[in-house]
């Protein structure tokens, strides 16, 4: 199952981009094993409009815009479940196994995702009550996918 963040927002080349990077390298090497790669990323320009809910709506259209026809939807929302890391890489084995072609996270940007995002979600994650800027949400995301594989696959990186 091939699997998509579609985040709003770019990362700028320096550390935080390069952390990214690191776990799509390692993701990609690992997942094949398990059939979870490749992991890919689409970044969403974020909306120039004033208002805040006009902003959220423009925003939810170019991220459902990037959702691959039959993709699973996985949300990063405040709102969503708070999962373990076992938990998570049975949420997408479950995905795989199901037969989902592409699994797509969907990262809003400042002011979250909006109901047309939300539209159709198979899961919905949070990361803890904490506000995280966007960019670091994509790391995160990126590590707890990275981190699934390894529990999956059985490779001693995740230590309970």
């Amino acid at each position: 199952m091939r699997l998509l963040i579609a985040a709003v927002g770019r990362l700028k080349a320096g550390p935080e981009r390069e952390l990214f990077e690191r776990y799509v390298e390692r993701t990609n090497a690992a997942g094949r094993a398990v059939s979870l790669a490749p992991l890919e990323i689409t970044e969403i320009s974020e909306s120039q409009t004033r208002r805040p809910a006009d902003r959220i709506a423009e925003e939810a259209e170019k991220l459902n815009a990037a959702v691959p026809s039959g993709a699973r939807r996985i949300l990063l929302d405040a709102r969503g479940r708070n999962l373990t890391s076992e938990d998570f890489a049975a949420k997408l084995a479950g995905l795989r196994d199901q037969g989902a072609p592409v699994a797509t996270f969907l990262v809003g940007g400042a002011d979250g995702l909006g109901v047309k995002a939300n539209a159709g979600a198979d899961l919905s994650v949070s990361f803890g009550a904490a506000t995280f800027p966007h960019q670091i949400v994509r790391i995160l995301l990126a590590e707890q996918i990275y981190r699934a594989i390894t529990i999956l696959s059985g490779h001693p990186y995740h230590r309970t």
